[in-house]
């Protein structure tokens, strides 16, 4: 009786809080970012400098040659990315934040109010992203592949979406944490042969935090 209630917790640690529901559905998982949404940045411990320099300068390296870039930013939750770009003075561009949870888009349309004419936001999930191909210059998603049900179908969307020669700012989970969630775990090689596969060039990892590598991509040109 004891060993099967410590199994049962056990299990139920693994499915809630390490995979935070990804294998009981997708609703759990909204279900479970709509109830921290108004502690998220807390728990995150979200630092504005740190998100300047490790992302919205190097994504702005990367689309330093055009001068207004349309960027999508999927699983935006509260609008980390978007509010990272908008507050460097450099970036003239404009930012489409897009995530299925409700109450992650209500935290982040408070935050992105002073730039309510360059920010937009849209509730939808990423497997089906409802833009036409070929339509934004970047496309990023930042510590969310592994929660979505069909990853490859999200990052399949994403490449779609993005125009000939524009970038693509994904994250990989790594390490124990990472295999915790079995068929979504890749290691950098087979993610990195994947998104060649799918249409881009350029490929590279970058260290970043503990539990997550930063990997770009370039869409390649049509022929």
């Amino acid at each position: 009786m004891v060993v099967g209630v410590l199994l049962l917790g056990v299990l139920l640690y693994y499915l809630l809080v390490v995979t935070e529901g990804v294998f009981l559905g997708r609703r759990l998982v909204v279900w479970l970012y709509d109830r921290v949404a108004g502690t998220y940045d807390a728990r995150k411990a979200v630092d504005p400098d740190y998100e300047a320099f490790f992302l919205a300068r190097p994504l702005q390296h990367h689309l330093k040659h055009i001068p207004n870039p349309l960027i999508l930013d999927v699983a935006t939750g509260t609008g980390r990315l978007p509010v990272a770009l908008l507050a460097e003075p450099l970036f003239h561009g404009r930012v489409i934040g897009l995530d299925a949870s409700g109450k992650m888009l209500a935290v982040a349309a408070d935050k992105l109010r002073p730039y309510q004419f360059r920010a937009a936001l849209v509730q939808q999930t990423a497997d089906r992203l409802p833009f036409p191909a070929n339509s934004f210059a970047a496309v990023t998603c930042l510590e969310a592949l592994e929660f979505f049900p069909d990853d490859e179908t999200a990052v399949y969307e994403m490449v779609r979406v993005l125009k000939p020669g524009g970038i693509l700012l994904v994250t990989r989970r790594k390490g124990a944490w990472g295999k915790a969630f079995l068929y979504h775990y890749r290691t950098v090689a087979q993610f990195e042969a994947f998104l060649r596969v799918i249409g881009l060039e350029k490929v590279y990892t970058v260290p970043w935090q503990q539990e997550y590598d930063q990997v770009y991509g370039r869409k390649r040109h049509e022929g």
